[in-house]
């Protein structure tokens, strides 16, 4: 079974970067996708980016193309969300999530979840 623990949340102004990453407990994980998402208070959690083990096809919301870049080190067991150029609309929890199947979009298809971690954007 997979564990992930997210990271590198904070506080930036409009316009600023972060980089956020997603480990494994262990050194291998059992799934082929992971993926990123977020949820603001109130409303519903929605789909950020994913990168396949597999292929390395990589998947964008419409919202975030362009400025943030979904990368994996297999290594380090790791996938990272880098986004620049952010938003006060960016602001949210990121919850790291993995699959072995899924749909890739939909949230609820995926059984192995993080805690997440805050991002906060001001304007």
């Amino acid at each position: 079974q997979a564990q992930l623990v997210e990271s590198g949340g904070g506080l930036v102004q409009a316009g600023g970067s972060l980089r956020l990453s997603c480990a494994a407990s262990s050194r291998t994980l059992s799934t082929d996708i992971t993926a990123w998402f977020r949820q603001a208070p109130g409303k519903e959690r929605e789909f950020v980016t994913a990168i396949r083990g597999s292929s390395s096809s990589t998947f964008y919301a419409d919202s975030v193309k362009g400025r943030f870049t979904i990368s994996r080190d297999n290594a380090k067991n790791t996938v990272y969300l880098q986004m620049n150029s952010l938003k006060p609309d960016d602001t949210a929890v990121y919850y790291c999530a993995a699959c072995a199947y899924c749909v890739i979009r939909h949230s609820h298809g995926y059984p192995y979840w993080g805690q997440g971690t805050q991002v906060t954007v001001s304007s």
